[in-house]
């Protein structure tokens, strides 16, 4: 009976079979990847240079965009890798490090959003309060807790994955290693060992989107009760981003995990897995500059001075 400490490879998914269509998706993968970093750069900079963008709503933009970073660089760039070289292989180390940074991102990432739904909450029912509640120590405080709890989470699977015995080959039904895949190489009843951290996952899962729900239907029933029709639109047009990033995220992991076996297959798998681990990190940042006026205008400002500094070094060349 083989240990997974005795395989020294994993072998991926492939997308395509012909040279013609890997590299199609190579060129794919590469501009998605390319958007992904260019939204989610252009994000940080704007937030870390503006001083109107100082404020926690943007703070926890700022971490959110960093999680899309490293989530997408978790994936895309060994898929980037074997498509253009034609070749399913990673390495153990690699196949170990890919599932412990992707159950800790997604996590963090999550944990994440709910604690931005906790800040539109105290944003919009109890402005009064918000500089007491949501004060910079509290930011970094809950910050530090989103992060601190998909560290912990992906510890806790990594420690029982990694020992499990496998008995069914080292090829994998997936375009980057996950636990899932993993598990289907496991011996017989060795996925048991994995029933305590999946608990913990479960109730870190559950209890972040019953919070979630329950901030809204009060931020809902605050916003209906305003007087002003654009008071109303001002708050509901502070949610709708972080409202739409919710559900992508939630409606992608969800038909993911939860989907019928029966359903289940190679291309469908393949397909759903790259809904929800590569597209909400492109996407992200174009949901939130869309209709984000202060962002918007950050992002003029910093192209204006990126624009006005390339042309004054051109001006020093010039003799």
């Amino acid at each position: 009976m083989p240990n997974i400490s005795s395989v020294s490879e994993f072998l991926l998914l492939a997308f395509a079979d012909t040279r013609e269509l890997q590299l199609l998706h190579f060129a794919l993968f590469l501009g998605i990847y390319l958007a992904a970093l260019l939204g989610n750069g252009l994000i940080l900079s704007a937030v870390a240079c503006h001083h109107r963008l100082h404020t926690p709503m943007y703070f926890f933009l700022l971490n959110l965009a960093l999680l899309d970073l490293g989530s997408i660089s978790t994936t895309l760039p060994k898929a980037m890798a074997n498509a253009l070289w034609d070749t399913r292989a990673i390495s153990y180390q690699g196949c170990v490090a890919q599932v412990f940074l992707l159950v800790f991102l997604i996590g963090a990432e999550y944990s994440l959003l709910t604690v931005m739904a906790y800040d539109r909450y105290v944003a919009i029912c109890k402005p009064l309060h918000y500089g007491s509640l949501v004060g910079s120590r509290a930011c970094a405080q809950m910050a530090a807790a989103a992060w601190g709890s998909g560290f912990l989470n992906a510890v806790l699977h990594m420690a029982t994955t990694v020992s499990l015995p496998l008995c069914q080959g080292n090829a994998l039904d997936q375009f980057f290693c996950e636990i899932p895949q993993i598990l289907k190489l496991s011996c017989s009843n060795a996925y048991l060992r994995e029933v305590g951290a999946l608990v913990f996952s479960i109730s870190l899962v559950f209890g972040c989107f019953v919070f979630i729900v329950v901030s809204y239907v009060e931020i809902f029933r605050a916003v209906l009760r305003m007087p002003s029709e654009h008071g109303r639109h001002k708050a509901f047009s502070t949610c709708l981003p972080h409202l739409a990033v919710v559900s992508l995220y939630l409606s992608t992991a969800t038909f993911a995990y939860l989907k019928p076996p029966s359903t289940s297959s190679s291309s469908l798998d393949l397909v759903v897995s790259f809904l929800y681990s590569v597209v909400p990190p492109a996407v992200n940042p174009l949901i939130y500059s869309m209709r984000n006026k202060e962002l918007k205008e950050a992002l003029r400002m910093l192209s204006q001075y990126s624009v006005f500094q390339r042309g004054t070094h051109l001006l020093h060349l010039i003799p």
